[in-house]
């Protein structure tokens, strides 16, 4: 059905026909759920010993943690829906002139972890939208405090004047300039000597990153040397220093080789001290917030992780299908775009394109008030930042409220002067920002949190999701930095499902039960932690003592765990096949989702308790998006990069190894000597399985000698433990 009522239409949107299957499956789910904790509730009251006792309750807790994130799966099943926009109708509804301005947000932290000459890719491939360049206006966050970063777009600047004119005469799809290079492009004169431009500038720049300074030498004019000599200062470090804040382009008055106006280009360090919390990533897009404010106040604010690069110059025209209907979701607050990949591997080995989080749960939210915010590809309303619809909340002073008009140019001195008190270190003391209005503190998740709480407040939010990705962006090749970032996500998740707006409690009073239990899935993804640990290693340690923990396979109750798991599975793979997935990429995904129960959530959930507890933690760490050459290669080849000493690796060994000996040992001791396998069946396949899942794991522990390699200390750690284990489990479970 159409959701526009004139015709031609803006957008459409249909049911997925799947979500009557769903509902009939989940009916029948739930009622086996229940038997199975039926068999656990008798099998606790008929328990004989101590021993019993604590197996059946381990597992049945075990079991209650499982079927709870199930449940929560559910709110994305009940009612997805399909959209799709029609921008090449909008000039029909809208006239060009009349286009929204927007403004759009790029975040970086630290030059050595995030290249700039990436940052600057994101940058000029936005710059290059196919929009009215007067209402455009893009703010980079430089929160390293970096003189590479401002010299890498200072050379951007320059470049943007030939890239811009070039892109949009020749239709170019491609206006990431390094996606572009990168491409079959046809090798004329004009494109040979831009691509020398772009090489000049992209050396000029990985050189003095390598470098670590500016040298004169790179200084083209005194006014660049004027505003670099900020930072060579004594006392500037990244952890303290003045705010920065440097107009590069401005659309009054910059042109491009064609003598058209250039989009707006500024550059935004906010001023740091050390004895000043900072918010990490959430302050950062506030202060950008107040800046773009003052300088420009655009309805509309993109939000883009700084390696995400636009792949579609025609994005803006599709989210202006939405906003331009108002009669759809008269509330709407923000419009989500997935985030998507290029460079994964054949079978994405580290389950990095997050099928799930991305292109799966959208489309199901969407059914309901609208998907979350995932931190990147976002479009908001302004408004939306101060308040909610029916109960606004007024900022400190007009001129950085959502309705302010703005009449002075970008680089009025005055202008200027306010855009560096906003961005001060002590601005936000006692106002509500961070709290009512901006992106929300409290989690180091400020994504989830914010969108969240927006909906909580009223605002409603769409899920676009076009054929051609709008964005494309990088992922971490090497697994220590997978699992520190999903370690920080685990963290900051916990940090919003135990906070006083907890999804279990004030979402589904405010947001009505299924959006409250969505939210909650993501809140409490690392609890998985304690289900996976415990079937990790239970069923294994049993299993070597000759005790039987599950029914036998003759026993009806058998037929419940083989439903459920079966079930679950299956639904699982059709999911992720319907969202043109493989079943390589969906194996690696199950597998990976294991890895993290051991690894990310197990460590994530500690840490988060020992912040509970004032103990301190390590602080926020940003992923790095270097490519090593050697790292790459394994990558692409889809082998596993350990390589360091993580100890968040020593789990996941004594996993591997006490699941092969169990499955081999225990298996056959079972099977063969005492031929029981019909009590076993179920300890046997589950060591098996934990195996076939475990098989990158020996080979890096056994098989490999290159540097990614498990570091032998590591294996011979957890070969210690696992004995240790197995000795005192030996003594415990024949007591």
């Amino acid at each position: 059905m159409s959701s526009a009522t004139t015709n031609p239409r803006l957008h459409s949107i249909r049911r997925q026909h799947r979500r009557l299957v769903n509902r009939v499956f989940a009916a029948a789910y739930t009622a086996v759920i229940l038997a199975l904790f039926y068999y656990h509730a008798l099998t606790l009251l008929q328990s004989t010993t101590f021993k019993s006792f604590c197996i059946t309750f381990t597992s049945f807790v075990s079991d209650i943690i499982l079927a709870y994130m199930w449940s929560t799966t559910q709110s994305f099943r009940m009612n997805p829906v399909t959209r799709q926009e029609y921008p090449e109708n909008l000039e029909k509804f809208l006239d060009r002139k009349d286009f929204p301005a927007m403004d759009i947000f790029i975040c970086t932290a630290d030059p050595y972890k995030e290249p700039p000459i990436n940052v600057v890719n994101t940058a000029l491939s936005v710059m290059a939208y196919d929009y009215p360049t007067e209402k455009l206006s893009v703010y980079v966050s430089d929160d390293g405090g970096s003189e590479l970063t401002l010299f890498a777009f200072m050379e951007a600047a320059e470049f943007a004047r030939i890239w811009l004119p070039f892109c949009k005469e020749n239709n170019i799809i491609e206006r990431c300039p390094d996606a572009y290079f990168s491409s079959n492009y046809a090798q004329n004169p004009k494109i040979l000597e831009i691509k020398k431009k772009y090489d000049s500038m992209k050396a000029r720049v990985e050189s003095v990153v390598e470098k670590g300074k500016v040298r004169d030498e790179y200084i083209s004019n005194e006014k660049q040397h004027q505003v670099l000599s900020q930072y060579w200062t004594k006392d500037f470090t990244r952890q303290n220093h003045p705010s920065v804040i440097q107009v590069l382009l401005d659309a009054n008055d910059d042109k491009d080789v064609t003598g058209n106006s250039m989009p707006n280009l500024v550059y935004v360090s906010r001023e740091k001290s050390k004895a000043t919390p900072h918010h990490f990533k959430a302050g950062a897009l506030n202060a950008l917030l107040r800046v773009s404010s003052i300088m420009t106040n655009a309805p509309i604010v993109l939000t883009l992780d700084c390696d995400m690069y636009s792949n579609d110059p025609s994005t803006l025209q599709r989210v202006l299908c939405y906003i331009s209907d108002k009669s759809i979701r008269p509330n709407l607050g923000y419009i989500q775009i997935p985030q998507l990949y290029h460079g994964l591997n054949k079978t994405d080995i580290y389950a990095s394109e997050h099928k799930r989080l991305y292109q799966i749960n959208p489309p199901g939210m969407d059914g309901l008030d609208g998907p979350s915010y995932v931190g990147t590809g976002c479009f908001f309303r302004r408004l939306a930042f101060f308040g909610g619809p029916s109960s606004p909340v007024e900022p400190e002073f007009p001129e950085i409220g959502p309705n302010y008009i703005v009449n002075k140019p970008i680089t009025d001195q005055e202008i200027l002067d306010q855009a560096h008190q906003v961005s001060g270190c002590n601005y936000e003391n006692r106002t509500s920002w961070g709290s009512k209005i901006g992106f929300l503190y409290g989690s180091l998740s400020e994504d989830l949190y914010t969108g969240y709480r927006l909906q909580c407040q009223g605002w409603k939010s769409i899920f676009c999701d076009p054929n051609r990705p709008a964005f494309l962006g990088d992922v971490p090749i090497s697994l220590h930095d997978v699992l520190n970032q999903n370690k920080r996500w685990a963290v900051g998740l916990l940090e919003v499902g135990f906070s006083k707006y907890s999804p279990l409690t004030f979402g589904i009073q405010t947001m009505g039960i299924l959006m409250g239990q969505a939210y909650a899935h993501y809140a409490f993804w690392p609890i998985w932690s304690v289900p996976i640990t415990v079937y990790a290693f239970l069923p294994s340690l049993t299993l070597l003592n000759g005790i039987p923990i599950f029914p036998k396979v003759s026993d009806p109750w058998f037929l419940a765990y083989i439903f459920l798991f079966i079930g679950a599975y299956v639904q699982d793979c059709l999911d992720f096949l319907l969202a043109k997935g493989t079943f390589q990429r969906w194996w690696s995904d199950q597998r990976f989702w294991l890895i993290r129960g051991l690894s990310s959530y197990l460590f994530g959930s500690i840490e988060f308790i020992t912040k509970r507890l004032n103990i301190s933690t390590h602080g926020f760490n940003v992923t790095s998006k270097v490519m090593d050459d050697d790292q790459s290669k394994r990558y692409d080849q889809g082998i596993f990069q350990f390589g360091v000493e993580s100890p968040m690796f020593v789990p996941l060994s004594m996993a591997a190894i006490l699941n092969l000996m169990a499955f081999f040992y225990g298996g056959i001791v079972q099977i063969f000597k005492e031929r029981n396998l019909d009590g076993f069946f179920v300890q046997v396949f589950i060591a098996g399985f934990g195996v076939l899942n475990c098989l990158p794991i020996y080979e890096a522990m056994f098989l490999r000698n290159d540097k990614g390699r498990m570091p032998t200390r590591i294996t011979f750690i957890s070969t210690l433990l696992v004995g240790g284990l197995c000795i005192v489990a030996s003594f415990v479970l024949k007591i």
